[in-house]
């Protein structure tokens, strides 16, 4: 699939890139006076868990909410609200997130909190970035059609590929939020693309697991997982020539799908032509049987991200694969992390993951038995 990429820069700065799966002319000119937004980004090491926490103040700051005429995502308009995207239109639009969680720009941190051995610091270096998938305001992801995710998928690549040779990024992370439960912000459809400094807490206990399935059975751990799905057959909601969507054996939210390439490859840019045209048709068809789970619920709201392999060292022991899950357990009521989940995490479900690949396969055609 051909796609047409433009960059250029915001009036603060930061990239933006069109892409399109036409002959485009994006030579609109951000007009608008912003001043740059300084990043106070940190990190903090947890020495009770091993792992690092960022805080990001100047977030407090970033739109919220705002009316559907003064939505920041949507394309400007003659005489109208001039937005991050300077064009009167476009297919897929990726920019720098003006109040990004993880920024080169961040400010210098001392080593150490309070100047104790116990707490190191460091600055919260990385980038992140924001993608537009459909200029309409009013659409979901899975309203589009198979050549604009085609389009979507082609800028996830690129960036991937552009940000993974960053020096500093240790793994790229594409996903989407939706929905004001979820705690979206902007009702625009689009998603992000994080670029962390240090591999993620999910994928260094992923790591630790793979590596002691490796030196136990000298096998890939996703792989072996996958194929074991794929004999077993009971939570597979689809399966296609090129990918398996299957709920996982322990599934955590009261509706998750991991979807998985048949084929061994660490992360997005390493995938074929024919697997990006099978995950562009199979991608939106299993969100919109998210919106099929519960009886009342037009949009269920959800996470959806690419879990990929880590850039540089232990990169063999990851495997790409999409997650997509959401914290609804019934019609408007949400799972709520309470004491168990938030202060053991030790995580207790409200549902089987056989029933909950027995609803997805059932609302394939819309049945609500």
């Amino acid at each position: 699939m051909s796609i047409r990429k433009t960059s250029t820069r915001l009036a603060d700065g930061r990239e933006l890139i069109y892409y399109d799966g036409r002959d485009a002319v994006r030579d609109a000119v951000d007009t608008r006076g912003l001043g740059p937004v300084a990043a106070t980004s940190v990190m903090r090491y947890d020495v009770l868990t091993g792992e690092w926490v960022t805080y990001a103040s100047h977030r407090n700051s970033r739109t919220f909410h705002p009316a559907t005429a003064d939505c920041p995502l949507c394309p400007s308009r003659p005489g109208g609200v001039a937005t991050e995207i300077p064009s009167g239109d476009y297919e897929v639009a990726v920019f720098e997130n003006r109040f990004p969680s993880f920024s080169f720009g961040a400010a210098a941190a001392g080593d150490l909190v309070d100047g104790e051995r116990l707490w190191p610091q460091a600055p919260a270096t990385g980038r992140c970035e924001v993608v537009c998938f459909d200029s309409d305001h009013d659409r979901s992801f899975a309203d589009l059609e198979p050549a604009r995710v085609r389009t979507v998928l082609a800028a996830l690549v690129d960036r991937t590929r552009e940000l993974s040779a960053m020096p500093g990024v240790a793994q790229v992370y594409c996903f989407e939020n939706r929905g004001a439960e979820i705690g979206v912000t902007l009702s625009h459809p689009h998603g992000q693309i994080y670029a962390y400094p240090v591999p993620t807490p999910r994928t260094e206990a992923l790591l630790r697991q793979s590596r002691e399935h490796r030196r136990r059975t000298g096998g890939l751990l996703l792989r072996d997982v996958l194929d074991g799905e794929r004999r077993a057959g009971t939570r597979i909601v689809v399966e296609g020539r090129h990918w398996s969507a299957y709920v996982p054996v322990a599934a955590r939210w009261p509706v998750e799908v991991h979807v998985a390439p048949h084929r061994d490859v660490a992360d997005l840019t390493e995938l074929d032509d024919a697997e990006l045209d099978e995950i562009a048709v199979l991608w939106p068809e299993l969100l919109s049987r998210f919106d099929r789970c519960f009886d009342g619920v037009d949009r269920l709201p959800y996470i959806a991200g690419w879990h990929q392999a880590p850039v540089g060292t232990e990169r063999d022991l990851g495997r790409l694969y999409l997650q997509a899950f959401s914290l609804m357990r019934s019609p408007h009521r949400m799972k709520y992390l309470a004491a168990s989940e938030s202060g053991m995490g030790a995580w207790i479900s409200d549902t089987t993951p056989e029933a909950i690949a027995s609803r997805l396969r059932a609302v394939a055609t819309g049945s609500t038995s």
